[in-house]
This record gives structure tokens, C-alpha cells and sequence, in this order.
């Protein structure tokens, strides 16, 4: 910042010549005034990197150090301050009356930079002169009222100002800027002519026809002396410069370091080119603008553009493959492309494995096989060899798809959870020991279990003084001796609007079941359940929790859906947190595609409780916790909520320290217990530690098997399942 010295002429005058001071009186530009009286106005020239020159520069510089300090407060700290805005636009407007200056957005852009400077170097000169002594340190005793300048500085303002600079923190950073700028290595020489007027004054002796200088040779020529002595150390830099400029390229100069910065060995500051001074920037300079590194918009716009193409090209290459198949078979496909029910799986709908072969073999998910006659994916026959696949449980989150989803663009595997997608057949696996046995073997199962309901095998049998599993034992003898012993029998389970805020079915297959009587990953179908379960027994009627609990579906928010479609999970989530006026604390059970975890969200109070049974970090999760941050600011702004500056972009998220799992199963089983302790303390903030009540380092069995029976009893006393 230039120092009042560069801005008008009372900072020439010494310290001990206060007579002459108030002689001289202060610097107005009254002459400017009086032309402007007479419609006189001055015209000002620009050179080609839009920098001010001409006769009439100083006398404009002059006139706008004289119009901040008429409109522009000293108290003022920070010159971007919105604050300021109209005090600048009537500095603009006074300038345009008296200079013939274009009104465009480059010019004042330049003018109110300059504007800024002097207002610093109006600041700097009032503090070097009237608060610190000779050997510029600050005074002790408190400074007089400068009574010279109260045109422009109240009495008030004034005693603000102190109090600013006396601030221990300004001293500090005051006395770390003296130090730095007290033995300049190269010293600029040229007062208060600048790097613009000094090439006009350089083009004009040498009678040059070339419109600027390189930045190099105008930093040399700045740092000569009256005498026209150049130093040592100045003329190396010049000649390494000219040895640099004769091996870069202009547009290396441009994209990286100019060949000054180079040779001094210092950063180039953004927006400005070094040894050309003020308003010169890349792009006046280059005539171009430097390039930018992308912003993240567009490397998202790029990175989608690509997978398009990817994607395209997957299609045109199904499509050649189906073409080359359609010529080399001689019999028709349609049939067999309707009908494609394969003898070598059961038929409807049973739970699997899904492995894939390349780059290793390896099991990379779990779901349900639907080989039903006729069923089509997406309205498109399957490819020969293939069955529909709907993906539930995701082992790894690397995995590609066999064949992309071409309707919903997917080929990740994790991306697919809750979809249907085509599988090879000789990577599917069920696992349910029922098909192994055979349909009649099956028949013969069901048909001894419902002789010997009560006659239990003794093998079944706990050991005394053990956990008796009785409601789930019970639940797999009416699933034995109902239709759900059958693979792809379903039951539906409604769930009221209050529950996830919008009416809808819950699907339950015997293959979710089986999850539970085998203690293995549970799906969305079995956590539905459970949420329903604690609504019906401990939320309904209870209007103190129901006022206090709500749940969030994990069918609209989880990991595949956020990728596929974010828009419309945070419209729900924005809709949910609306439901209510009240403090409510959603309980968010979440699926990242090979785990369950929970959140638990306080929208009023913008805080997240994040309880993870395997001790992650929610950075690991970054799609689900831009997708919660973003839904409660939009949250915020809708029922325009008033929230400190400093907390505007910075959304509360706690890692409470809950039980962690042991095996790589559990996870779903924790989740349901995280909700129902949480409902049961029937507090909304929870503690960073856990609840002392239910405080553990893990779960046992028989607190997960708890959870089990409660689930059992639920389907038993719903009825879902009757022989």
C-alpha cells in the first residue's frame, strides 16, 4: 500500500515544522472544484496494459486521495467491507464529473483499487505522525485530536482510530511489516512516478515505437539511483533475465512463473505481474487470460461426459453383440427370450450369492434371483445365459457389474442396491439349503415338521440355564408349515404415514427371514420391520415420544440413491425435517452399500449423531454427509432461521463411542439396538460416550438375540405368517 507520501503533498512536510504546516493548510484540490464549476474536465490516458498515464494522472490520484478521505471513515478496517459500497459509488460519481474517463467496469474497477490503496497510505501516514515518535514506535501518552483534518476525521472516529491501532494484535503485525520493509534488498528509486509513468517517461526519451517494456526491464530501471548508477546485485538479476527471456517461451512465462519471479526466486501474487505496477494483470498483460484450474462443477460436468460416452460405447457393443449372435443362430430367439426359466435354480424368487470371475474369483454380494417364465429387465428381453438379479447386500464396493445398467446409467455394484441387473447364471448361487434338497425333499420337510410341531429336535435345544430363542423357534416352524417354506413367497407389511412421513408397503421374503433365524445380513425389509415394531409398541399412543422420535426411510435415503438421483433424497429429507416445529430427533438407519449404520439427526439444533459399529469416521461416508449438511441448510433457509456467521457453513457432527461389532455380520443387529436404547432413554441429545444404562465396548449374543425375539414376536403377533 502505498503510504500517504505517494498520495498527497502534506506528507512531504516535516515533523517539526507545524507552523508551516498550518500555512500550508490541507490538500482539497480546490482548482479541480472550480474547472468543474465551469464544466472544465480533464482527460486522462491509458496505456496498454490499462494503466493510468498522461499529464493529468498525478493530478487524478491527487483528487482521489482528497475524496476518501472526505466519504471514507478511517475507522474503516477492511476496504471490501459491503459496507462501503455507497461511499465508493459517490466517489466514482465525483470523479466521472471532473475526468473524462469511460464508465465501464475496468475502469472503475482500477479507480476504487487505487481508491483503496490511498486509504491505506492515509491511515499509515496518520499513524506514523501522530501515534508513534521519531523512532517509529507507538507513544504511551494519548495522541491530540489531529484539529487539522476535521473536515475530515470526527472527534469520535478519532478515538476509534486509536483504540485500533493500539490493539496488541495491530502491533504486532505493524512492527512484523517495518521489519520486513525497513532494508528492502532491491529498493525501488523512483518516488512517486510508479511503474506506468516510469515506461511512458522511458518510451518517450528513447522515442520508441513499441507500446510497453518487459516486466524485468522496467524493475531495473526503477531501482537507478540520480545518479544513474546501477548495483551489482540489480544488473544480475537484469542479465539473468535476459538470459531466461531467450529461453522460455511466452507462454511458458504465462502459465508458470514470469522470468523476474524466476530469477528473484519469489511467488508471483495472483491478479498482478511483477515490475509492472498497479492494474496490470495476466490478462492485460498476455492479452489472454491465464488458465485456471478447473472448479469442481466442471470436473463433475467432464468426469459425467466421460461416463456417457463409456456407457454409449458399452451399449454399441451389446447391441454388436447381440446383432452377431441374431446372424449365427439359425433358430428363433424370441421364444427363448420370453421363456427363460432355468431348470438349474428353483423358480421364483430366492436369496444368493453373486460372485464374479475376473479379475479373481470372489463372492462380491448377496440378493434375490427372480427366475420366473416371461420376466423381462427393464422391458428388454435378458441376454442369453443371465437371470435378473435385485442386489440387497454389497461385499465389494470395487466390484463392476457383469453387464452395465443402461436405464439408470449404473455400473458399479454398489450403485445398484435396491435394482434389478442381469447375472450370469454360473455366478449365481443360492444359498438356501431348500433348493439343495430338492422340491420333493422339500415337501417331505414341511410334511414331518407339521406332524412333530411340538416334538422339537433335541439338537435344537439349548443348554440349560441358557437363552431359549422361543418366538424364534416358534416363527421357523410357521414359516416351515406355511407357503413362505417356499422360495419367493412374500408377505407385505404396511407402513402408516407417520412412520417414514409418506404411506407405503415393506416387502418380506422367506429369504429375509432366514437372515434372521441364521443370524446373517439383514436387508432394508427386516430394519422397516423393526422400525415399525418400536412405532407400534413404544411411540404409538405415547405422545411425549411420538412428538420426540421420527424415523427416516432407508429405502429413500442410502448410498445407491444418493449417487443415482440426490436431488430427490434431499427433498425428502427437506420435507421431513419440515413435518415439524418442535425439537425431533430422526433416527437415520443408513446403508453405504456393504454396511448399516446409524444417524441421528436434531435438524433445530443442526446437530448429527453419528454411530458406527465398526468405528469408522463419517469422512469415509462423503456422499451421506453432504447429502445430511446440505439438507438441513435448505432446511434452515425455508423456515428462515437466523444462524451466527461463524456457524453458517459448519454443521454439527458427533462421533458418539457406542458398542462395536466383532465379526463382519452384525451391523444391522446393532442398528436396531442403537434405535431402540435411544428411544428407550427417550433422550434427544446423546452422549458422546453412550448412555451409562447400556454403556459397553460390544454387544453380546444375548443382546443381539433380544432384538431377534422381539422381531420374531413382532411377525407372530402381526399375523404375517399362518399356516
Amino acid at each position: 500500500m502505498a503510504s500517504d507520501q505517494e498520495n498527497s503533498q502534506d506528507a512531504n512536510a516535516p515533523d517539526d515544522t507545524s507552523e508551516k504546516e498550518i500555512t500550508r493548510g490541507i490538500t482539497i484540490m480546490k482548482s479541480i472544484i472550480r474547472d468543474r464549476d465551469k464544466a472544465v474536465t480533464y482527460n486522462v490516458n491509458w496505456n496498454a496494459d490499462n494503466q493510468l498515464i498522461g499529464s493529468n494522472a498525478a493530478k487524478l490520484a491527487s483528487y482521489i486521495g482528497t475524496l476518501v478521505r472526505m466519504h471514507i471513515p478511517i475507522t474503516a478496517t477492511r476496504w471490501s467491507n459491503k459496507e462501503l459500497g455507497s461511499a465508493k459509488d459517490k466517489i466514482w460519481t465525483e470523479i466521472l464529473r471532473s475526468f473524462n474517463i469511460e464508465d465501464t467496469t475496468i475502469r472503475k474497477k482500477y479507480i476504487l483499487q487505487l481508491a483503496g490503496k490511498r486509504h491505506r497510505g492515509w491511515r499509515t501516514f496518520l499513524t506514523n505522525k501522530y501515534l508513534k515518535d521519531k523512532e517509529k514506535n507507538f507513544v504511551e501518552y494519548d495522541p491530540e485530536y489531529p484539529v487539522k483534518y476535521a473536515i475530515f476525521i470526527t472527534e469520535e472516529e478519532w478515538v476509534a482510530f486509536v483504540a485500533q491501532r493500539r490493539d496488541e494484535n495491530f502491533k504486532k503485525v505493524s512492527a512484523t511489516n517495518r521489519e520486513r520493509a525497513s532494508n528492502p534488498t532491491y529498493a525501488y528509486k523512483k518516488g512517486r512516478l510508479g511503474y506506468a509513468r516510469l515506461e511512458e517517461k522511458i518510451l518517450d526519451e528513447t522515442k520508441s515505437d513499441a507500446t510497453s517494456l518487459p516486466p524485468h526491464v522496467l524493475w531495473k530501471e526503477a531501482r537507478v539511483g540520480k545518479d544513474g548508477t546501477v548495483r551489482d546485485d540489480v544488473q544480475h538479476i537484469y542479465d539473468e533475465c535476459e538470459t531466461l527471456s531467450q529461453s522460455i517461451s511466452t507462454a511458458e512465462d504465462q502459465e508458470n512463473r514470469s522470468v523476474l519471479s524466476r530469477a528473484l526466486n519469489v511467488p508471483e501474487y495472483p491478479g498482478r505481474v511483477r515490475g509492472k505496477g498497479h492494474g496490470c494483470t495476466p490478462t492485460s498483460l498476455y492479452k489472454n487470460p491465464r488458465r485456471r484450474n478447473p472448479s469442481n462443477q466442471e470436473v463433475m460436468e467432464t468426469l459425467q461426459a466421460l461416463q456417457a460416452q463409456v456407457l454409449q460405447l458399452q451399449k454399441d457393443n451389446e447391441r454388436y453383440r447381440c446383432m452377431e449372435k441374431c446372424s449365427s443362430q439359425l433358430k428363433e430367439t424370441s421364444e427363448k427370450a420370453s421363456i427363460n426359466c432355468q431348470n438349474k435354480f428353483p423358480e421364483g424368487i430366492s436369496s444368493c450369492q453373486l460372485y464374479l470371475s475376473s479379475p479373481t474369483y470372489r463372492l462380491v454380494g448377496k440378493g434375490k434371483v427372480h427366475n420366473t417364465s416371461g420376466d423381462l429387465l427393464h422391458h428388454r428381453p435378458l441376454p442369453d445365459g443371465h437371470l435378473k438379479v435385485s442386489v440387497d447386500v454389497v461385499l465389494d464396493k470395487d466390484a463392476l457389474l457383469p453387464i452395465p445398467d443402461i436405464v439408470s446409467e449404473t455400473t458399479l455394484l454398489r450403485d445398484a442396491i435396491g435394482s434389478f441387473v442381469a447375472w450370469p447364471l454360473d455366478l449365481i448361487f443360492i444359498d438356501d439349503e431348500v433348493f439343495a434338497q430338492g422340491s420333493q425333499q422339500l415337501s417331505q420337510k414341511i410334511g414331518s415338521r407339521q406332524k412333530n410341531k411340538r416334538d422339537l429336535p433335541v439338537t435344537s435345544l439349548p443348554k440349560k440355564g441358557a437363552f431359549v430363542p422361543r418366538y424364534q423357534i416358534s416363527l421357523e416352524t410357521l414359516v416351515d408349515s406355511s407357503d413362505m417354506a417356499t422360495a419367493g413367497a412374500i408377505r407385505l407389511l404396511d407402513m402408516e404415514e407417520d412412520i417414514f412421513g409418506y404411506s407405503c408397503t415393506e416387502t418380506i421374503g422367506k429369504e429375509d427371514l432366514e437372515h434372521i433365524f441364521r443370524h446373517q445380513e439383514l436387508g432394508v425389509g427386516v430394519i422397516h420391520t423393526y422400525i415399525r415394531f418400536l412405532y407400534d409398541n413404544f411411540m404409538r399412543g405415547n405422545d411425549q415420544l411420538s412428538n420426540r422420535f421420527r424415523f427416516v426411510s432407508s429405502s429413500l435415503v442410502n448410498k445407491a440413491l444418493i449417487c443415482r438421483e440426490p436431488d430427490s433424497c434431499r427433498e425428502y429429507l427437506v420435507k421431513r425435517f419440515m413435518a415439524s416445529s418442535t425439537n425431533n430427533l430422526y433416527l437415520c438407519p443408513y446403508n453405504s452399500g456393504c454396511h448399516w449404520l446409524l444417524l441421528a439427526i436434531d435438524p433445530l439444533k443442526e446437530v448429527v449423531y453419528f454411530l458406527n459399529s465398526i468405528d469408522g469416521e463419517w469422512t469415509n461416508y462423503p456422499d451421506m454427509k453432504q447429502l445430511v449438511d446440505t439438507s438441513i441448510k435448505v432446511f434452515r433457509s425455508q423456515r428462515q432461521a437466523r444462524v451466527p456467521r461463524t456457524k453458517s457453513s459448519n454443521i454439527t457432527w458427533i462421533k458418539v463411542q457406542c458398542p462395536l461389532q466383532r465379526n463382519g455380520i452384525d451391523y444391522g443387529y446393532f442398528v436396531m439396538r442403537f434405535m431402540r436404547e435411544i428411544i428407550n432413554m427417550n433422550q434427544i441429545e446423546i452422549p458422546i460416550t453412550y448412555f451409562d444404562e447400556y454403556k459397553c465396548a460390544h454387544y453380546t449374543r444375548l443382546q443381539l438375540e433380544q432384538i431377534k425375539e422381539e422381531l420374531c414376536q413382532y411377525f407372530i403377533k402381526k399375523r404375517l405368517i399362518s399356516i
